[in-house]
């Protein structure tokens, strides 16, 4: 809250700097109201649609601090209601709801669109590709943003990066993974390159939005489901459906979501609203990050040692096999269409340059501390 009134409080002193300014203009007329220009007073209302249940920690109360952060910033000249998954669209339905003008902004994965775009799915998670802060490397600094930009054109969206799990966990199991052929008819709620990649290991990957999966876990509709980690887990309640938890999350190692907006809903916008939308995606999507790494561990604290959770790390041989198979996928994946290949080298381009700097950094400090 103290970080939104500081940039409330900022915005306004910048607004009275500009009234000042113009009125030591003589008799100087002050420009008038044109769409774009910073004199652009008009007042905006925006509906924001999400895949996430209502207050769901992390993604939905993310989603919902995103939307209040608008409305905030532009001194309630952008107002944004949220809705969440089911009260005005599905859960998986956001992507065509922004597309189509049903609501101007939608907040989910990119991965759920690979039926409207195969390419979409690097702007999300790529099993075995890159961490949270990897991937925000790329989007800012890297040619990542405009690259997602480009895929999501034809539909009239504009895309943002609006979170970031960090790297996720392997998900929850009925069964105990001791080999790969553990995973030989598994039947598991995983979207994504990752569903793919357990398809080619013998399991059957499934499709489905949150709300459902403590109930297919429960019922034996599903063996084994992902979701996000600790923090959003213990929310749903899964310990009580499956007894192993596995780790680490290969398949998300550093999930961004995604703040789609409506092309023309976008431009009818004066600049510095534009501005404000752009700039206060970028502080969701650092605070959901901050969010998951302060929760994680005492949400799995309280898993392990209040109900007897059993913390598995996935088997080297079992890693080794899907690390293979993720290669094949992504590979396959990038020759399927000319703008697949052009996102799929950039993203390998600075994955490796990234990964090439962390081994002396990142990965050997954290050794280094023990």
């Amino acid at each position: 809250m103290k970080r939104r009134d500081f940039i409330r409080r900022a915005g306004l002193g910048t607004l009275a700097a500009g009234s000042a300014a113009l009125a030591g203009c003589g008799e100087e007329k002050a420009p008038k109201a044109v769409a774009g220009s910073s004199a652009d007073r008009r007042s905006f209302e925006w509906k924001m649609v999400t895949s996430w249940p209502k207050n769901f920690p992390g993604l939905g109360t993310g989603a919902a601090r995103l939307a209040e952060l608008i409305t905030e910033m532009s001194g309630g000249r952008l107002t944004v209601k949220i809705y969440a998954a089911g009260e005005l669209v599905p859960a998986l339905g956001v992507f065509d709801a922004v597309s189509e003008g049903v609501a101007q902004m939608g907040h989910s994965g990119a991965y759920y669109w690979k039926g409207k775009s195969e390419a979409a799915q690097f702007f999300s998670a790529v099993p075995f590709g890159m961490t949270a802060q990897e991937m925000n490397g790329w989007l800012y600094f890297g040619g990542g943003l405009e690259l997602w930009e480009k895929v999501y054109a034809p539909f009239g969206l504009v895309p943002l990066a609006g979170g970031n799990t960090g790297v996720q966990m392997a998900g929850w199991f009925n069964t105990e993974i001791n080999s790969v052929e553990d995973l030989e008819g598994l039947k598991m709620r995983i979207p994504g390159l990752g569903g793919e990649v357990l398809r080619r290991a013998g399991g059957t990957p499934v499709n489905m939005p949150g709300g459902e999966l403590f109930t297919s876990l429960k019922s034996g509709a599903i063996d084994a489901t992902e979701w996000v980690g600790p923090y959003n887990d213990l929310a749903f309640g899964l310990y009580k459906a499956a007894q192993y938890y596995y780790y680490p999350g290969w398949h998300e190692p550093g999930t961004t979501l995604e703040c789609m907006v409506n092309r023309e809903a976008f431009d009818e916008l004066p600049d510095d609203l534009k501005a404000i939308v752009r700039g206060a995606a970028r502080a969701a999507n650092a605070d959901m990050l901050a969010e998951y790494t302060a929760r994680n561990n005492d949400a799995l604290q309280t898993l392990v040692d209040d109900h007897g959770v059993e913390l598995r790390r996935l088997p080297d041989g079992v890693l080794g096999r899907l690390r293979e198979l993720s290669h094949e996928v992504v590979g396959e994946l990038a020759e399927k269409d000319p703008l697949a290949r052009e996102v799929y080298e950039s993203f390998r381009k600075f994955r490796d340059q990234a990964r090439a700097w962390h081994d002396i950094s990142e990965r050997a400090y954290i050794e280094a501390r023990g």
